[in-house]
């Protein structure tokens, strides 16, 4: 997720690559890159604190704020500087593709209103308030915590409400009903844009890319959590895991030795997708030691790919018993 390992290699790899030819889009895809390796230890920081405690702290309020500055960052320069650039290169478009479905994922779990993951400030439950009539605590970014019981209550109980023309006028963005994360984005629902850029994403992928790559199976990867995480769709998660791993041990092309692990790594985690929630006997799928081949890039590769996606997938391929 914005990104993964796999495509934070490929980002500096291809940042490297069009560096002679278009150094602004390498000098952007760098900042992505540095920016999605900070954007990941924050998710996994989030996910951890997520399962410990589902209170809404201070701290957990400051790293989902950092989340969502980091998404929206990183959106603005895929839009703005990537994605108008990257025609003519194959690969970097998938990636790009896939990073935009990426960053709208985060947006969906953290931000997303109505919530559809616990990871969501969509509902202000971590906000609470001193007595009926008065604001919630909340936080000043920068300045400590502020409360409203620190000026003179006595001064403030001779004041009279006013009405206005028109109804009452609603609370700043990050104080009201709505998401305490509005002061940095906008709230709404982001699953359906989210949906229709990871359709994107696979179809690029799909088209463009061969089966056992190691890119393609990191869209579809993400692409099948964002459907059981997001959308709920537990079967149609598993369906897009299973095809994909399939498609991987079909590939009639060779597969590189430096992407040979990530393919295989991908490959597991997809076969664990096909068996979760299927009870607790096949909750986890065997996890093969693949070796690191015989150097053309085919031959033991490829043999032991296809041992792989069939351990992951609960099944062996003709020819292997």
């Amino acid at each position: 997720m914005a990104s993964s390992e796999v495509d934070q290699k490929f980002l500096g790899k291809l940042a490297k690559a069009v560096e002679n030819d278009n150094p602004l889009l390498a000098k952007v895809l760098f900042r992505i890159l540095g920016l999605s390796i900070n954007l990941s230890g924050q998710l996994v920081s989030a996910r951890k604190q997520s399962r410990v405690d589902t209170a809404r702290t201070a701290d957990l309020l400051e790293l989902h704020f950092h989340i969502i500055w980091l998404s929206r960052e990183g959106l603005v320069l895929l839009e703005q500087y990537v994605l108008p650039m990257v025609g003519k290169y194959v690969e970097l478009k998938v990636l790009a593709y896939k990073l935009r479905a990426s960053f709208y994922h985060i947006f969906v779990l953290f931000h997303n209103t109505p919530s559809v993951s616990s990871m969501s400030l969509g509902t202000p439950e971590g906000q609470t308030s001193a007595a009926p009539g008065l604001a919630p605590i909340r936080l000043d970014k920068g300045k400590g915590v502020a409360r409203d019981d620190e000026y003179d209550m006595g001064q403030l109980s001779l004041i009279t409400p006013r009405t206005f023309e028109g109804g009452p006028v609603g609370p700043p963005p990050g104080f009201g009903p709505e998401s305490p994360a509005a002061f940095l984005m906008r709230p709404g629902d982001y699953l359906p844009q989210a949906y229709q850029y990871f359709q994107e994403a696979v179809q690029y992928a799909e088209t463009l890319l061969w089966g056992s790559h190691s890119l393609r199976l990191s869209v579809k990867t993400e692409y099948a959590a964002f459907l059981y995480e997001c959308v709920h769709d537990t079967e149609g998660s598993r369906k897009v895991a299973k095809e994909t791993i399939t498609q991987a041990y079909e590939a009639t092309e060779g597969i590189e030795d430096d992407m040979f692990d990530d393919t295989s790594e991908l490959v597991n985690v997809l076969g664990r997708m096909v068996k979760r929630g299927l009870g607790t006997n096949n909750s986890r799928s065997p996890r093969s030691s693949p070796g690191n081949g015989n150097g053309n890039g085919n031959g033991n590769s490829k043999a032991q790919l296809e041992t792989t996606s069939a351990e992951a997938e609960g099944r062996v391929p003709p020819g292997m018993i």
